[in-house]
């Protein structure tokens, strides 16, 4: 009995999180102007005014160009903050909240102050001053990945290979990466994600021309709703799923080599 009600509990919380992907995903191919079920006919109209839409088409390479800087750079300052952090030193529990900071600050907080910021230093309306600011936010997501990752990893196999004669870069590179490398892949595609997802900053120091596709998104509700959100959503969802998928290949690729030499 305890189990059938786990299960019934369990397949009721997953639907209470995937019912809205439901419910949007088939608007996405409906042939009317409006959303709204029950659809008139399947279409693929909606995907045609993305791929033909100016505005519609710069907001995706857009988001695909900030979203890949943004994960770069996130990945790589995230990844060497938690090797940092994995030391024991005076003020770590300091530097540790500071560099999670961006994840309770309010985002109209870090728009604001971004947006004095970067008018100070010229990356007001820029693609640098875009991807500056989605890389703050992404940075503790990758950095609470690659601590969890790091600290399970056994320190004594760090020290046997530097009684064997190895340097410490050629550790670091040759054990410590590649046992840690499930949290940066990790780490990796959560950034991406918050990345994609990013509105709020985006509308604070953002131009024209830095349009992303959550940005456009949230400015067509707003104008005028039309299903062609229904069809970026789907390309969300889906492009979201391929990078996960693609990532969880990886994770199993690159932890077969660790499992096999232990």
């Amino acid at each position: 009995m305890w189990t059938l009600a786990r299960i019934v509990f369990g397949a009721a919380m997953v639907t209470f999180l995937i019912a809205p992907l439901i419910a949007i995903l088939p608007l996405a191919f409906t042939s009317s102007v409006f959303l709204t079920y029950p659809m008139p006919g399947v279409s693929m109209r909606w995907f045609e005014v993305l791929a033909t839409d100016a505005v519609w088409r710069r907001s995706i390479v857009n988001s695909l160009v900030i979203g890949g800087s943004t994960t770069v750079l996130a990945t790589l300052l995230g990844s060497l903050a938690a090797l940092g952090l994995r030391e024991q030193f005076r003020f770590a529990g300091a530097f540790r909240t500071l560099f999670l900071l961006p994840m309770v600050v309010p985002a109209v907080v870090l728009g604001v102050g971004m947006q004095i910021l970067f008018a100070r230093i010229g990356l007001a309306s820029s693609y640098m001053g875009v991807i500056a600011a989605h890389t703050v936010v992404a940075m503790p997501f990758v950095i609470v990945s690659v601590a969890a990752s790091l600290a399970g990893i056994d320190r004594r196999v760090e020290r046997a290979a530097l009684s064997l004669g190895a340097r410490p870069p050629t550790v670091l590179f040759r054990v410590t990466v590649p046992l840690a490398m499930p949290g940066i892949l990790s780490g990796a595609v959560l950034a991406f994600a918050t990345s994609l997802d990013e509105v709020v900053l985006t509308l604070f120091v953002a131009g024209p021309n830095q349009r992303t596709l959550a940005r456009q998104m949230f400015s067509t509700i707003r104008e005028n709703i039309s299903p062609a959100i229904a069809a970026a959503a789907f390309l969300f969802i889906v492009g979201t799923v391929i990078v996960a998928a693609l990532m969880l290949l990886a994770r199993r690729r690159s932890s077969r080599p660790a499992a096999s030499g232990t």
